[in-house]
């Protein structure tokens, strides 16, 4: 095999079903190898092109390569810049905290702490968890079923994916999970909440936290409206609550805001990002925690790599690209165009299928439909050179993450293919 990655050579498969874990699944719903990607595109070893609307599970809002960005991190480069710092100071993450707060903390009126907690989105949450239990001496939290925070224990036992809890062998506990608004339409689940911390006799421990996803992605792209996240608010300010919002996924301009919760007017007492936040898939995370709860100790929550300096670079160039491309307004505009195309087309293909998102981030719903349907869809999206996901409910739900920055021709042509191919599977399902 030649170790100069010059991509003449071939790889066999071979190579991870022999020696990669059991557990990798992405690779076994997309079964190539791919060598290269550029804006919206991904291209395998054959040289085989896709549309890409996975967008990193939310990772690659700017596109994949994005020049502005790519280029910022190859200067750093050639300069030998620092790489690795642990928690220690450097030009690198002092640029990234004065850029966020000058051109998205600042200009919107919030007052954060920036703390780095580690490379992913599941170490924000955990830190979350641990800010808001030890602020307010309480250890239970409320979350709403379907959500998803992450696959270690603290922000699993958060998640509720049935699957992903029975992987992790002991019993998750200190969460109560509240019924999604869109499980239970009839029920005024503040209410509930709100009973349910009031009443005495209601069994349940008052919470430290409430944590939500403004927009939930694994769950099958529920969007919370702007008067449920308003009353949350006042829920945990009447009961001496934090609100924790889960913006890993949804942030990042992905649903035409900064921040997915500005549409509602509210400041939450957390805020936990990672994904996109890294620029150009660089592993990062933030959480951002009101002065006043800035309360854990030197030490109490760190980690090796919450000083990637090249994640720093790229996430400062991606802020950068946020204001001066103007693409809030972009996301927006594009939420218009998936809006219009799927609200015209779905139902014409059947009119029992569900159409929900904002900004870039969607989803239609083949709840009615065995599983079985939304995987055949995948699938043939794929043959036909759309990389998508599932979500949702037995993943019944198809997803479509893409990037701000898809050129139009290439997002249409994508959404026709998803539409096509939808079309094809609903004519003629898998027994």
């Amino acid at each position: 095999m030649d170790l100069n990655n010059n991509n003449k050579s071939m790889m066999e498969p071979a190579v991870f079903e022999k020696y990669e874990s059991n557990v990798r699944s992405y690779c076994r719903k997309y079964p190539v190898i791919f060598t290269r990607a550029k804006g919206s595109l991904l291209y395998d070893q054959d040289d085989n092109e896709y549309i890409d609307f996975l967008c990193g599970a939310g990772s690659c809002n700017y596109g994949h390569n994005n020049e502005y960005i790519k280029g910022k991190v190859l200067d750093y480069l050639a300069g030998d810049g620092l790489l690795h710092g642990l928690d220690m100071y450097s030009i690198a993450k002092g640029e990234f905290i004065q850029t966020l707060q000058d051109l998205i903390l600042t200009p919107r009126g919030y007052d954060y702490k920036v703390m780095f907690p580690g490379p992913t989105g599941t170490n924000a949450v955990e830190a979350a968890l641990k800010i808001a239990r030890k602020a307010k001496g309480r250890s239970n939290i409320f979350a709403l079923m379907g959500g998803f925070h992450g696959m270690s224990l603290g922000s699993l036992s958060l998640t509720t994916e049935r699957s992903a809890r029975d992987a992790c062998g002991v019993t998750l506990s200190n969460v109560t999970h509240i019924p999604h608004p869109a499980m239970m339409p009839e029920m005024d689940t503040i209410a509930y909440m709100d009973m349910l911390i009031s009443n005495d006799h209601s069994g349940v421990d008052k919470p430290a936290a409430l944590i939500v996803e403004t927009v939930q992605g694994e769950g099958g792209i529920f969007v919370l409206s702007e008067e449920w996240l308003r009353r949350a608010r006042e829920l945990c300010d009447k009961h001496d609550m934090m609100l924790i919002v889960d913006d890993i996924q949804a942030g990042c301009g992905r649903t035409g805001s900064f921040f997915s919760f500005e549409r509602a007017g509210i400041k939450p007492d957390i805020v936990v990002m990672a994904k996109s936040i890294g620029g150009i898939g660089m592993p990062a995370a933030i959480a951002l925690v009101k002065p006043e709860y800035d309360v854990l100790l030197p030490g109490e929550h760190n980690g090796t790599f919450r000083g990637f300096q090249l994640a720093f670079i790229a996430g400062k160039a991606a802020l950068e690209c946020l204001v001066h491309d103007n693409l809030e307004a972009e996301c927006k505009r594009k939420e218009g165009i998936i809006r219009e195309f799927l609200e015209t087309r779905v139902p014409k293909i059947a009119d029992n299928l569900e159409v929900r998102g904002m900004g870039v981030m969607w989803g239609i719903d083949f709840g009615e439909y065995s599983p079985l349907m939304a995987y055949d869809i995948r699938r043939r999206c794929f043959e036909k050179g759309v990389i998508l996901e599932l979500c949702g409910r037995e993943d019944t739900v198809v997803k479509i993450m893409a990037a701000i920055t898809i050129p139009d021709d290439i997002l249409l042509k994508g959404l026709g293919i998803v539409c096509d191919v939808m079309a094809e599977a609903v004519a003629n399902p898998i027994e």
